[in-house]
């Protein structure tokens, strides 16, 4: 269990998990969550922290607060992208973005597509130093991914396990889908509503596939990266069909994928004729010997045999 745990991965991994985290933490504070600033205007008395609020205590938000946070967050959150004092950074990011999402989570709704980037922001500074590109392996590297792709997974399961706890199996004969469609439903999902009986297989189909997403972990890394192609998939028709996104559990899911082969800024290189590099004086010495300028350009003679006038070298 503990070899399973820490298996050794390479370093450019962690550094390419490390960069998409860290640059989805900013673009979510500006894309995804930047709502969590209008909590300001809300009466304080509908502030109701989560349990971690209460146990901390944590101050309930202002105005000054929330915008310290965000441009504090902002500009860490891009620092840490670029790999540089994993630990100093890696926990200061940890800290505020907790304490955004506690912020955002304190009036009335729960989301549960946060739980697995909430694990990958916390077990990333134990990563150590990691480069893009580095292929030596590391323990610290693999547990902090193992640890957030069991976050990943426990995502699905225990969504599973929450809809039959309150939903029971009407959650599965019910028209839960029907009602998404109602209120958020795209012209797609109007056309896969009007075939019969469809949107209760798929309510099945849901939970089966989530009570099975352990699966993953028990699967050759070939299959293992086709179930995480599958699970991605899935997320894909949700928000083409009822516009929900999981964008901060996509992110964290990257850490099933082979990362390190990702290398965006060499492909650039070589896209502007950058990669390949000037040829070296031990590179010349490796060239066949030329002709001067002037010297015979015909054909060397081949091994004993001259040339006979009127036929080409050789035999």
């Amino acid at each position: 269990m503990t070899r399973w745990l820490t298996e050794a991965v390479p370093r450019g991994r962690v550094a390419a998990f490390r960069t998409v985290i860290y640059l989805f933490v900013a673009a979510d504070l500006v894309i995804f969550t930047p709502w969590v600033r209008t909590r300001v205007s809300v009466p304080g008395d509908l502030y109701r922290p989560l349990l971690i609020g209460r146990l901390l205590p944590l101050p309930t938000p202002t105005e000054t607060l929330v915008t310290v946070i965000f441009w504090s967050l902002l500009a860490l959150a891009l620092l840490a992208a670029t790999g540089r004092a994993p630990r100093l950074l890696g926990w200061a990011v940890c800290a505020l973005y907790l304490e955004w999402m506690i912020i955002a989570m304190s009036y009335g709704k729960v989301d549960h597509d946060r739980f697995g980037l909430l694990i990958a922001l916390a077990v990333l500074p134990t990563a150590g130093r990691a480069r893009h590109g580095d292929t030596t392996r590391t323990e610290a590297g693999g547990w902090a991914l193992r640890v957030t792709q069991i976050a990943v997974i426990c995502t699905y399961f225990l969504a599973a396990f929450a809809k039959l706890r309150f939903g029971g199996l009407d959650w599965l004969t019910g028209s839960v889908l029907a009602r998404a469609i109602i209120r958020r439903g795209t012209d797609l999902a109007d056309l896969i509503a009007q075939v019969p009986y469809l949107l209760i297989v798929a309510q099945f189909g849901i939970v089966a596939f989530e009570l099975l997403s352990p699966v993953v972990f028990f699967l050759p890394p070939r299959w293992r990266h086709a179930m995480v192609g599958f699970f991605y998939s899935f997320h894909v028709v949700t928000i083409a069909t009822i516009t929900i996104s999981f964008a901060p559990h996509l992110a964290a899911m990257t850490s099933f994928l082979p990362l390190e082969r990702v290398r965006p800024l060499v492909w650039a290189r070589r896209l502007i004729g950058r990669g390949s590099p000037a040829p070296t004086s031990t590179d010349l010495d490796t060239l066949p010997d030329q002709d001067p300028v002037g010297a015979s350009a015909g054909p060397a003679p081949l091994g004993d045999q001259a040339p006979v006038v009127g036929r080409p070298a050789g035999p």
